[in-house]
């Protein structure tokens, strides 16, 4: 058999026995987090825009785009959906995979599920399947052959695999739907912290929203006999089986989620818990500041760091300028983060006395782990941190309660009380097997939608 065979069969067998307790658990949290992520991510420029073109790029449709009134296609729907989730880098993401796989995964589960009108077990035992498959080939890249690492070059293999669980696809048409997938998602050279392009504070990101699309569209077309390359995964020069296939049916990959409760690059996240422990601990502020060093893994240094960002993404990407806002206004600052922090002289100015160093035995262990340490020195003296790794990990986990709260505060300008307890509720239903409560409100409008 080929390797996207064996992994056909894998998701069909998820598809035919109800989910364990442990991952229904965390797939109901991966669920609460990005709905509050596409709350927040709904009115940014580039979910806006994906809205207004959506319609003309894809057709209209019955498929509800979330908190807006509008139906489209299902591809469209997606689009726009995955746009949203992804929009603030609030969403989850998983160590092995170095990516984000819930703004394909869940946006996909829930996007089809609704209009399928199935229930919470189909729609939870997608997303299994679905972190499954993606963060499996995303592990297995070997970044020699496959340069960018950014989550599209792989979300469309996650997103055709939720669609097979939830369009009860054969063994047969998922395995041309994966090599398919695998094909057309985009190849993301461009951009990203691997990329050869510098202007990562652009919409593009890591491509998430068009290769969930892809992964969905995979799925058509082999249902329509469309076919691709079936040895995708067969050649150990490209795709390491071991990582692919190891305990396969065994370890379910959605374990090892990790949740962000910083809207920025996770890379970015170990430094900001230090620094944070550090202010609540001696009471540090920006009037005293002279200098931040960070010692952390050499990727963090990839990113754009830019000290005087121009837009969202460019603070997203921006490890000197999150610690200012960390520093002058505090964890809430960066959830989410809005257009108030951009140009202000303050946060400037801090970011500007930030230095960055590469700490040689973080470095070896990343990506199993994301260390950093942080050294502040003010005129009151110097305070240094431990070296550390990021709330929300799942060794310093966010449990549902965490998770609850974050969506709370995320979406308290958005949502009224009522309506955030009622897509609370929904979600805790489709771990009773319910999806019809979650589903009856994310058509909705939000309380504070654009015109």
């Amino acid at each position: 058999m080929y390797l996207s065979e064996i992994l056909a069969e894998h998701i069909s067998a998820v598809a035919a026995r109800p989910p364990l307790a442990e991952t229904r658990n965390m797939a109901i949290r991966c669920v609460l987090d990005l709905i509050g992520a596409a709350i927040v991510g709904h009115s940014s420029d580039s979910a806006t825009a994906a809205r207004r073109s959506a319609a003309t790029l894809f057709g209209k449709g019955e498929t509800p785009i979330w908190f807006s009134g509008q139906e489209l296609a299902a591809v469209g729907a997606l689009f726009c959906n995955a746009a949203a989730a992804c929009a603030l880098d609030i969403d989850d993401g998983h160590r092995a995979a170095r990516g984000h796989p819930g703004a394909s995964v869940v946006t996909t589960a829930l996007t089809i599920g609704s209009m399928q009108q199935l229930g919470g077990d189909d729609i939870i035992a997608a997303i299994v399947a679905g972190y499954d498959i993606g963060v499996r080939t995303a592990a297995a890249q070997n970044p020699q052959t496959i340069s960018t690492r950014q989550s599209g070059r792989w979300a469309a293999i996650a997103s055709a695999a939720t669609a097979a669980v939830l369009l009860k696809a054969s063994p047969g048409v998922t395995a041309q739907a994966l090599a398919i997938a695998g094909v057309l998602a985009p190849n993301q050279q461009a951009n990203g912290s691997s990329g050869y392009s510098k202007m990562t504070g652009n919409d593009v990101k890591e491509g998430i929203p068009w290769s969930s699309a892809t992964g969905l569209m995979a799925l058509e077309l082999a249902r329509r006999g469309f076919t691709g390359p079936s040895d995708l995964f067969d050649h150990p020069d490209y795709y390491d089986p071991r990582l692919l296939l190891g305990e396969l049916g065994h370890r379910w990959e959605i374990l090892g989620t990790y949740f962000k409760p910083y809207a920025c690059c996770r890379y970015i996240h170990p430094a900001l818990d230090r620094l944070l422990e550090l202010v609540e601990r001696y009471g540090l502020t920006s009037e005293t500041l002279i200098s931040i060093d960070v010692e952390t893994f050499g990727w963090a240094l990839r990113l754009a760091n830019r000290t005087s960002p121009e837009n969202l993404v460019d603070v997203q990407y921006s490890l000197p300028y999150c610690l200012a806002i960390a520093l002058v206004d505090g964890s809430s600052g960066l959830l989410p983060i809005t257009t108030k922090c951009l140009a202000r002289p303050d946060l400037v100015a801090a970011a500007k006395k930030v230095q960055l160093v590469v700490h040689h035995q973080s470095d070896r262990l990343f990506p199993a782990e994301t260390l950093a340490r942080v050294t502040v020195q003010t005129k009151n003296g110097k305070f240094v941190s431990d070296l550390g790794g990021p709330l929300g990990d799942p060794g310093l986990p966010l449990l549902w309660h965490g998770i609850e709260e974050k969506f709370c505060r995320l979406t308290a300008a958005r949502l009224t009380p009522g309506k955030r307890q009622a897509i609370v509720d929904g979600v805790l239903a489709l771990a009773q097997g319910e999806a019809g409560p979650l589903f009856a409100e994310m058509p909705q409008y939000l309380d504070m939608h654009e015109d």
